[in-house]
């Protein structure tokens, strides 16, 4: 139910933030600043990006720092109020000192957590769970930090907010719709909310999922802190097919198997010059089965694609910047082959890419479905209408919107 409206997002934003010492001895956490901007700014513009014009925040620690920065938000489109109470309070303690103010269903955030995450999938899971809580959860297959959930067929099973119950799978990463009716399972004061409501909910079968495999980023600790500069730094990427978007296809059921049969298609080199003179980072994603049938080798691979970067570099100057394939099967069940996002994915991870503001070209619906699955803004080209054509479009501004956009010829 996309129609579900959600009008007030909620933001603990209380704490100490002893982790980000000595930044935080005069600052609250959500203020570091990322590119000019404090953290909390970029979940303001998010909030409004979601249709979200309500915001509370629930302070404690230097709170006037971040009342006189964002002020009642109107130069964000969006009304910021506030509720202060001790440093002391624990999560569970803000948000029962704040009841009063908070709406019957609406969106609780961290303020140390930033994710793209897909709002409308998120409430439309909501509402058809009937879920007293949707969290929001990263699948954190690479280990990024430590699991403290268990998502089975979309319902949370096990809660650890202590993250020692083996088999744990995923972690809540914040941006949680609520039904307010949950804070009567605050039962003491000192409580962490999560520590005490959500296995309540757990156990009455409520607490559900929206699983992300985008990575999220943080203000959490220092360790975080680079990799969310990256993030927020963000250079503008276009993810590319191979065959059929850069270079002629192999007859059906072919392959291609050497650098000689490696052939560019007409404009395909100067599209991607116009990308990187433009600013853009170009990487390949490209399914490459003739690996696992035993037309070529991973070797034989890597020297058609030595072929292609030295062709690029030798009539334009530049390189691809990465090259992401699949050598499985299509029948194999992998997580890389398109239309399975997991090319994408792993290309977010390595460069801290939002995928929501990245372009997906290709010839293939699979590409388009690639895409939109990791929330890219996405371009078919055809015989039609090329590569070159595309990125004339895209560089004119005619291409916008995210969140699995798909953007095709007029």
């Amino acid at each position: 139910m996309e129609d579900m409206i959600i009008s007030q997002a909620v933001i603990l934003a209380g704490g100490l933030g002893t982790r980000l010492r000595p930044f935080t001895d005069e600052n609250p956490k959500p203020m570091y600043p990322f590119q000019g901007r404090p953290f909390i700014e970029y979940l303001m513009r998010q909030i409004k990006n979601f249709g979200i014009h309500n915001v509370l925040l629930l302070l404690g620690y230097l709170p006037e720092k971040i009342m006189d920065y964002l002020g009642d938000g109107s130069r964000y489109g969006i009304t910021i109020s506030y509720d202060v109470a001790p440093v002391s309070y624990n999560t569970a303690d803000r948000l029962l000192h704040a009841q009063d103010q908070i709406m019957d269903t609406f969106l609780l955030m961290y303020c140390d957590n930033y994710c793209p995450i897909d709002f409308l999938r998120l409430k439309r899971e909501f509402a058809g769970n009937k879920a007293l809580i949707q969290l929001s959860v990263y699948e954190n297959r690479d280990g990024y930090t430590k699991d403290n959930l268990l998502v089975q067929d979309g319902l949370v099973t096990i809660y650890d907010k202590k993250r020692v119950t083996s088999g744990l799978r995923g972690v809540d990463i914040g941006y949680a719709i609520i039904d307010k009716c949950v804070l009567q399972y605050i039962t003491e004061s000192g409580m962490n909310f999560e520590a005490g409501v959500y296995p309540e909910v757990i156990r009455r079968k409520k607490l559900y999922a929206t699983v992300t495999a985008h990575r999220y980023y943080s203000v959490g600790s220092w360790e975080r802190i680079k990799l969310t500069e990256q993030f927020f730094r963000q250079q503008p990427t276009v993810l590319l097919d191979r065959d059929g978007t850069i270079n002629k296809r192999a007859p059906k059921a072919c392959y291609i198997e050497t650098p000689e049969a490696f052939v560019w298609l007409e404009g395909a080199r100067e599209g991607i010059r116009l990308l990187k003179d433009a600013g853009y980072r170009v990487i390949i994603v490209s399914n490459q089965p003739g690996i696992a049938r035993g037309n070529l080798t991973e070797d034989v691979l890597a020297q058609i694609h030595k072929k292609m970067q030295e062709d690029l570099k030798q009539e334009t100057g530049y390189e691809i910047d990465a090259i992401y394939y699949c050598p499985h099967n299509w029948d194999e069940g992998c997580e890389c082959r398109k239309p399975a996002p997991g090319m994408l994915y792993q290309a977010q991870r390595d460069f801290s890419l939002n995928l929501t503001e990245c372009f997906m070209i290709g010839d293939d619906e699979r590409d388009m479905e690639a895409g939109k699955a990791a929330g890219c803004q996405c371009v078919l080209v055809s015989d039609s209408y090329c590569l070159l054509d595309a990125v004339y479009d895209l560089l004119e501004g005619k291409y916008f919107g995210g969140n699995g956009t798909d953007i095709s010829e007029d």
